[in-house]
C-alpha cells in the first residue's frame, strides 16, 4: 500500500505515529499482520519488502534502520540498493513498510542526505520529528493540548505553563505525567496548576536535593528526598537526577561553550542555563560524577531485582 520513511530525534512521536498505525490493523490477526526488524541484512530485507499480504487484511512492517545510516560506509551496495529501490517502487497492496532512524537526542545529529539509501527512502513518506527547541514553549503547549485531547482531558494555561517549566521538551516524560493527571483529576477533566504542582517534581526541587548532598547535609538530603517520594516512585525519581546531574555534568564539561550551544546539548532553555551554570560554580565536577556513579549502581541493583530495600539502598547511595 505504502511506505513511510520516519526519521529524527524526537523518538517518542516516531513510536507514536507507528502506534497510530498499529492501532488501524485487525486486532484478531496482530500476530501475524505486525512486524518489526531491527536493521536486517539484504536477504531479510528483501524478503519482507516483497511479502505477500495474507487473507487477514493489512500488514504493517517497521525497519529499525538506524544502523544502515550509521559509519562512513554504505550498509549496502549498489546492486542491492537497486533490488531495494525496485521492491519499494511495486509495494504489493495491504502491505505498509515504514523504515524508522532515532536519532539521539539533543545531539544535533542529522541523516547524510547524499547517500542513496536517504534519496531513495525520501521519495517514499518520509517525515522528520524533531525535538521541540526549549524556547518553543508555544509549540510545546500546542503538543500538550493536542495530546491531552487525545487522553481526554485539557489544561488550564498557567497549568501547561509549569507543566513546561518543570519538564521542558521530553515528550515521553510529558505522556507518562497526562496519565497521572489524569486520574488525579478524575472525574473532572481539567487539569489545573495545583495538580501540576503536586504530581510533578520541579528542576528546583531536584537542584535544592542535590544541593544539600553537595554541601555535605545529607540529614537535609534524606528528609528532601523523603518528600519527592510522595510525588514519585524511587525509581522514577533515580531516573529524574540521573537525567539532571548528566545534564550538569555537560554543562562542567563544556562551560567555555555558548549558552545556545549548552541549551541544544541540554534540553535546557538559554536563561535555565545560565542559571544553572551561577549555582553550580561551587560545585566540583568530581562530586557530581561521583554521586551519578552512586545512583546508577544502585538502580541497577534495583532494576536487576538484587536489591531488598530500594528506598534504603537509594538512601545509603545520598549518604557514601
Amino acid at each position: 500500500m505504502a511506505v513511510y520513511f520516519f526519521y529524527g530525534d524526537e523518538d517518542f512521536n516516531i513510536d507514536t505515529e507507528i502506534e497510530r498505525m498499529r492501532s488501524k490493523l485487525n486486532p484478531d490477526f496482530i500476530s501475524m499482520s505486525y512486524q518489526v526488524l531491527d536493521n536486517p541484512n539484504y536477504q531479510t530485507l528483501i524478503q519482507a519488502l516483497r511479502t505477500p499480504p495474507m487473507m487477514f487484511g493489512d500488514m504493517l512492517i517497521v525497519i529499525n534502520a538506524e544502523k544502515y545510516f550509521a559509519g562512513n560506509k554504505n550498509y549496502f551496495d549498489d546492486k542491492e540498493l537497486d533490488d531495494i529501490e525496485d521492491a519499494l517502487s511495486t509495494n504489493p497492496d495491504g502491505l505498509n513498510i515504514v523504515f524508522s532512524v532515532k536519532l539521539p537526542r539533543n545531539e544535533g545529529k542529522k541523516l547524510d542526505s547524499r547517500r542513496k539509501l536517504y534519496k531513495i527512502l525520501s521519495k517514499t513518506n518520509s517525515k522528520e520529528f524533531p525535538t521541540f527547541k526549549t524556547y518553543k514553549t508555544a509549540e510545546i503547549a500546542g503538543w500538550i493540548k493536542a495530546r491531552g485531547k487525545t487522553k481526554d482531558i485539557s489544561f488550564k494555561d498557567d497549568a501547561i505553563e509549569l507543566f513546561i517549566e518543570h519538564i521542558g521538551n521530553n515528550l515521553r516524560e510529558f505522556d507518562g505525567e497526562m496519565d497521572k493527571l489524569k486520574l488525579m483529576a478524575y472525574p473532572e477533566k481539567i487539569i489545573t496548576k495545583q495538580m501540576v504542582e503536586e504530581i510533578c517534581i520541579s528542576n528546583q526541587d531536584l537542584f535544592n536535593f542535590t544541593e544539600l548532598i553537595m554541601r555535605g547535609e545529607k540529614d537535609r538530603a534524606l528528609l528532601e528526598f523523603k518528600k519527592l517520594l510522595d510525588k514519585k516512585h524511587p525509581l522514577e525519581l533515580l531516573s529524574a537526577i540521573q537525567t539532571m546531574l548528566r545534564k550538569w555534568i555537560v554543562l562542567k564539561t563544556k562551560s567555555s561553550s555558548s549558552p545556545a550551544e549548552l541549551s541544544r546539548l541540554t534540553g535546557m532553555h538559554e536563561f535555565v542555563v545560565k542559571q544553572t551554570i551561577q549555582k553550580l560554580r561551587n560545585t566540583a565536577l568530581s562530586d557530581l560524577v561521583k554521586l551519578k556513579s552512586n545512583l546508577f549502581d544502585v538502580e541497577y541493583k534495583i532494576k536487576s531485582a538484587e536489591s531488598v530495600d530500594m528506598i534504603s539502598e537509594v538512601e545509603c547511595a545520598i549518604i557514601r
